[in-house]
């Protein structure tokens, strides 16, 4: 477990090597993440259950020191029916609203946001569906310098490569390639979502 105490500084350790899978989550509590403003967050059936008002779950654990910048991340997903959510990388802690930091990973296969899943929000967005509500799926995003590649099950979803010299778009002002760490997002009291095996392979 990555919140035993004992064992947090051969975590941080070996979580400096590239190459290997680290689990940034037990499947049994919230150990290693702090929620903003909630509660919308628990423990189900060895998923985190996101089920709420507006919130964000943040990893704040030890591995790399919750601050990752070249990286692949991988995790199940489930969506109920008409639901909204996202991953967050390369952000930073935030006691209110929406993160200002970093980048948002669309997760949202039926709600009535257009911009689905995988879709890297504002940015490079998706229409496409390639995932049902209700089913299990791999949402994986990899990050090297400022190259990202993000995949629903292995396929490729989006590839793309920030530009020399890029501002933030309006409305985001940290969403620039940076450094930071990992967030789950509740949108709204009727988005439903669950995600459970969070591994992370910090990269050079």
């Amino acid at each position: 477990m990555i919140v035993a105490c004992s064992s947090q500084s051969k975590i941080k350790s070996s979580s400096k090597s590239s190459g290997k899978w680290i689990s940034l989550f037990d499947g049994k509590t919230l150990n290693g993440w702090k929620e903003s403003e909630g509660p919308s967050f628990s423990i189900e059936d060895g998923a985190i259950k996101v089920a709420g008002k507006r919130s964000h779950l943040y990893y704040d654990g030890p591995v790399n020191n919750h601050d990752f910048k070249n990286f692949e991340l991988k995790l199940q997903v489930m969506t109920r029916p008409g639901a909204n959510s996202g991953v967050y990388f390369h952000t930073k802690f935030q006691q209110r609203g929406f993160p200002d930091d970093g980048f948002e990973v669309q997760v949202n296969n039926s709600h009535t946001d257009w911009k689905r899943t995988a879709g890297l929000y504002d940015i490079k967005d998706t229409s496409a569906t390639f995932v049902k509500d209700n089913e299990w799926f791999e949402l994986y995003i990899k990050v090297v310098g400022k190259h990202v590649i993000t995949k629903i099950n292995g396929q490729t979803i989006i590839d793309w490569t920030e530009p020399e010299g890029a501002a933030a778009p309006k409305g985001h002002p940290g969403r620039v390639i940076s450094d930071g760490t990992f967030a789950l997002q509740a949108h709204d009291p009727k988005s439903v979502i669950f995600y459970k095996d969070i591994m992370v392979k910090p990269l050079p």
